[in-house]
């Protein structure tokens, strides 16, 4: 498989892990699925790592737990948002930061894409942001940020995913081939520490105490597979191209959202859905 590909199979997964996710936290505490989630991932990971094999050095390990800290930060905050009614915000701006870090490292680190492939790059963040949108019926509960919380809050929790799980995507692409996957699974433990503390921090409750949390191992099953699924494609192809194309999971989100849950697609979210597909064909062309 291509490494547009692989990352458009990465989306996929993860997006269908956020939909999991959300269903999940709404019959369960948020911060128990995230944390279910990362083990759910860590123990996918160990099954796969013990047959794979693999020589990790010293700086493996150290970016993977640098990817851990980005992942458990994203995850956190995100769900964060998610549990408190705030996704319409922190959803678009966590998808956008997921994708701008993983370009300015991959530029940083001396990436050219073509002229086609930039186009896509640069359709891709107001694609992800619109699809990402929720309408907002009553402007004053948006004005706050919904749920009388302050707009500010929700702006910084999307700000902190994006950071996240772009960092997550950046740190992970610079794993050596020859690593293996358990500097992954250190990745996924380190996330889950991480879950902990920010949920202790803000004392939110993180034992799973309904069955529903539990779909968060579905969700980690699902998760880490779209973060190996990145891992090939950058390694095949660009950091910066691997990455947009992973953080367009929100449109699938929102699709299997439309299908399976009867959500309305509104207006904005058509056209983020179109031009995420404009942002793949001409990446695809490239």
């Amino acid at each position: 498989m291509t490494a547009l590909g692989l990352a458009l199979v990465a989306a996929l997964t993860y997006g269908l892990s956020d939909f999991v996710g959300g269903v999940a936290s709404h019959r369960a505490s948020a911060w128990a699925v995230a944390l279910l989630s990362q083990l759910g991932g860590a123990g996918t990971v160990l099954v796969v790592a013990l047959v794979v094999g693999g020589t990790p050095e010293p700086s493996d390990w150290a970016w993977a737990a640098l990817g851990g800290v980005g992942n458990g930060v994203g995850t956190a905050f995100l769900y964060r948002g998610l549990s408190s009614g705030r996704m319409g915000v922190v959803a678009p701006l966590s998808g956008v930061g997921a994708a701008v870090v993983p370009v300015a490292a991959g530029l940083g680190l001396g990436e050219r894409p073509g002229l086609l492939v930039a186009v896509g790059l640069v359709l891709a963040a107001p694609g992800i942001w619109l699809v990402s949108r929720e309408p907002a019926d009553d402007p004053a509960p948006a004005a706050r940020g919904g749920s009388g919380t302050p707009a500010r809050a929700a702006v910084v929790d999307g700000l902190l995913a994006g950071a996240g799980f772009g960092t997550l995507f950046a740190a992970l692409a610079q794993v050596g081939e020859d690593a293996g996957l358990m500097p992954v699974l250190l990745n996924q433990l380190v996330a889950a520490v991480v879950v902990v503390v920010v949920a202790a921090g803000v004392r939110a409750p993180w034992l799973p105490r309904r069955p529903a949390a539990y779909l968060g191992l579905v969700c980690g099953v699902l998760g880490v597979t779209g973060t190996l699924l990145f891992l090939l494609s950058a390694r095949a192809g660009y950091l910066a191209v691997a990455g947009v194309l992973t953080s367009l999971y929100p449109a699938v989100t929102v699709l299997l959202a439309a299908l399976l849950l009867r959500e309305r697609v509104h207006r904005g979210q058509g056209v983020g859905l179109l031009l995420c597909a404009a942002a793949v064909t001409f990446v695809a062309w490239g």
